[in-house]
């Protein structure tokens, strides 16, 4: 299967996506804006799912507001709710605010709930993934004006593992970012870790010349198997990365 991951707010990418045999949907709710692929339709289920981490930010917000400002990783209670922990733990590995990680938060929390239903799911949240399949899964990647865009892909093999993609850019897409990458991606145990590095990798990355220690501090990091930095004509990957033409 093939999916382009693109951190950009048109989703028309969407249509390119190659999931052979699976059921592939959208959810939409305010600001989250899923596509998802599984054994069947389960749109009942992930809006659900979605109507219940939205809550549970929304209720968690409101008692802690610096929660949705902080730049900086932020002490939650062991109260609060499991996406917030989620969230606030994936931050404070990056370095980075709690709201880096939400997407993948998001995607891995539906993902997760899915696999209930389905034996192979995929949620990609603007360009924040969670992937658990059997088979092989081809990412191709969208970087703006950049030479590689649209023609490389990351090829995964995650024989059932759940495993988060995740990607920030500081020239596409709507997400705060500090740095000048057109894509730093991150290979993960979980999406929301991958969000939150991803961020944090992006933030690091002002000129080709920080490629390499944005990638060796994204691999210092516990849980993350590989990082790829493009920025312009230049790309860097680092740890368990596998490209391939497309």
């Amino acid at each position: 299967m093939v999916i382009i991951m693109e951190k950009n707010n048109n989703r028309e990418y969407r249509r390119f996506s190659g999931t052979e045999g699976l059921t592939s949907f959208t959810i939409k709710i305010k600001e989250t804006d899923l596509f998802i692929s599984a054994a069947s339709n389960l749109a009942a289920e992930a809006t659900s799912c979605v109507l219940k981490c939205r809550k549970e930010l929304e209720e968690y917000s409101a008692f802690d507001p610096v929660f949705l400002r902080t730049l900086s990783p932020h002490c939650v209670p062991e109260w609060a709710p499991e996406i917030v922990k989620k969230m606030a733990e994936a931050a404070s590995a990056a370095g980075v605010g709690p709201m880096a990680a939400v997407a993948g938060a998001i995607s891995e929390s539906v993902g997760r709930y899915l696999l209930k239903y389905s034996p192979e799911v995929i949620v990609e949240n603007g360009g924040d993934i969670f992937i658990s399949a059997s088979r092989p899964v081809k990412i191709g990647i969208f970087a703006g004006s950049s030479p590689f865009s649209n023609r490389i892909a990351l090829r995964l093999d995650p024989a059932g593992r759940a495993t988060g993609v995740c990607t920030s850019s500081g020239t596409l897409g709507h997400s705060l970012s500090f740095g000048k990458a057109d894509a730093a991606v991150i290979i993960a145990e979980d999406p929301a870790l991958a969000d939150a590095v991803a961020t944090a990798t992006g933030n690091r990355i002002k000129t080709p010349k920080d490629i390499k220690a944005a990638l060796e501090f994204a691999l210092s990091i516990k849980g993350v198997k590989g990082a790829l930095v493009i920025i312009g004509e230049h790309m860097g990957v680092m740890g368990e990365v596998k490209l391939e033409k497309i």
